[in-house]
């Protein structure tokens, strides 16, 4: 079954690879730099190398925003996205994976009755906005810096085409390792919590069942790149604005970098560990930032050429991607489950047990409101939000604090559990302390890490130290899974 449900993020990742190849090699196929197939063999090759290398960064962030915790459930979300994607790809618009993705979970999380995490989502829909920005003053800057080079060095005609064609294959290189890196969050995310793989070792290298995700959606978009990519390319290579090879250079090299910077761990760790400002490790739009850089250079040159027509087409199906994505999940779940009789999403219960009052009030959370609330059972987070809303008058942050510890999650440490966890992706230390919990029953989440931290340091979350806890989130999350598979 889970080779079939898969088979909508594979659908998923072969629509980003037939639409967003054309945000990598559009513009040098486009401008006929570069020829199509070779574009195809190296865009697929490092898109995969990107997915499974350096997949993980942003893929954080859009579990946040919904944990899609039933198989059934991704299938469809994944399939909706991929639908959304497709239908814009026959239009021959380069549309967001990343906008019909979200939108997806939206309409997962209406269907479930689960909440939709504002700050995620916040968070990703400020990229909407700030990544096309910020790829139009990368492409105006790069522009300026490359023709003043140019002209300072008298670089002749001959020369300057072959380091163009150069230029151009390493940036779409470059983009398509960022592609792969960022933009596997869209086609694989959902599936990483309810996916029964283990770890593997091949060559002395292990691989995380999230990294074999990441490449079996890197290959499907590799598929995509060579069965169908190439009538986009047209559009952004020629549809939008008339580039130059110089031009189409800069563009593509903006356009990489713009996804690099959303997606790169090694960049956020250095600024952390240089006291500066983080990057929201999210997974942008790369149609977006094609987009914004060639509409960058078009307004460096005065704008008459740009083809408005166009550019109001592709940002109105920006637009109608996650509204038809979202509609398009909350129908097909609703057939699924009622009519199909499949499990589209398990349900999550919230209680405000004596445990966790204590929690909230050794939190500092607001508490004295909620004590009528206390030991009735709410059948999913969307009715529990409501009443603690209704309560009192909360913030964002608040509100998800008390909705994660009182959400519940009864599990009991029996040895026959233990056992099966021996077969899970945990060193021989964690099954170790964990065997320390033996006989214990808990009632939500947080009491077990909590649990876990008192045994060991190893399962303590540190102030400051973004990367160790992204990695004890990646644990717990591997852990919760586990026991309930």
């Amino acid at each position: 079954m889970f080779s079939f449900f898969l088979s909508s993020g594979l659908f998923l990742g072969w629509s980003l690879g037939a639409n967003d190849a054309s945000n990598v090699f559009g513009t040098a196929v486009g401008s006929k730099m570069i020829r199509f197939k070779t574009a195809a063999i190296y865009c697929s090759l490092f898109v995969i190398l990107g997915a499974v290398i350096s997949g993980a960064g942003a893929s954080h962030t859009l579990g946040k925003l919904g944990a899609v915790n039933a198989l059934a459930g991704a299938f469809l979300v994944a399939f909706s996205a991929a639908l959304s994607v497709y239908l814009m790809t026959l239009a021959r618009f380069p549309v967001s994976t990343s906008q019909a993705i979200v939108g997806a979970i939206i309409g997962w999380n209406l269907f479930s009755g689960s909440v939709t995490d504002i700050n995620a989502l916040t968070k990703i829909v400020s990229t909407w906005i700030i990544c096309p920005l910020l790829s139009a003053c990368f492409a105006i800057c790069l522009y300026k810096t490359t023709t003043f080079v140019i002209s300072r060095f008298t670089i002749r005609m001959f020369r300057l085409d072959l380091i163009t064609r150069y230029s151009l294959l390493l940036a779409g290189i470059f983009g398509s390792y960022a592609l792969g890196a960022n933009n596997i969050a869209n086609v694989m995310g959902v599936f990483v919590p309810v996916a029964p793989f283990n770890h593997i070792t091949l060559l002395g290298i292990t691989f995380s069942p999230a990294q074999q995700l990441f490449f079996l959606g890197g290959v499907a978009i590799a598929v995509g790149v060579f069965t169908y990519s190439k009538r986009v390319m047209m559009t952004v290579g020629t549809g939008i604005f008339p580039l130059t090879p110089v031009a189409a250079t800069v563009v593509v090299w903006s356009h990489s970098a713009v996804l690099f910077v959303f997606s790169s761990q090694a960049l956020e760790a250095w600024l952390q560990g240089h006291g500066l400002p983080t990057i929201p490790l999210v997974p942008v739009s790369s149609s977006q930032a094609i987009v914004g850089a060639v509409i960058g250079i078009g307004l460096l040159k005065g704008g008459r050429g740009i083809r408005w027509r166009t550019v109001a087409g592709i940002t109105s199906s920006w637009v109608t991607t996650p509204v038809i994505a979202a509609l398009a999940c909350f129908i097909f779940l609703f057939f699924l489950q009622n009519v199909f009789q499949q499990k589209t999403y398990n349900p999550v219960e919230f209680n405000i047990t004596q445990s966790a009052m204590n929690r909230l009030i050794e939190s500092e959370l607001p508490h004295t409101p909620f004590e009528p609330l206390m030991w009735e059972t709410y059948p999913n987070g969307r009715e529990f939000s409501k009443a603690i809303h209704s309560a009192a008058d909360l913030t964002n942050e608040q509100a998800r604090a008390i909705l994660a510890i009182a959400e519940l999650y009864e599990v009991e440490f029996s040895a026959d559990l233990l056992w099966e966890l021996r077969k899970g992706p945990f060193t021989k230390e964690q099954l170790e302390i964990l065997n320390q919990l033996e006989g214990r029953t808990f009632q939500h989440k947080w009491e077990i890490t909590s649990a876990l931290a008192e045994q060991s340091d190893i399962f303590k979350y540190r102030p400051a130290d973004k990367q160790w806890n992204s990695h004890l989130d990646d644990f717990f999350n591997q852990l919760m899974s586990q026991i309930h598979r």
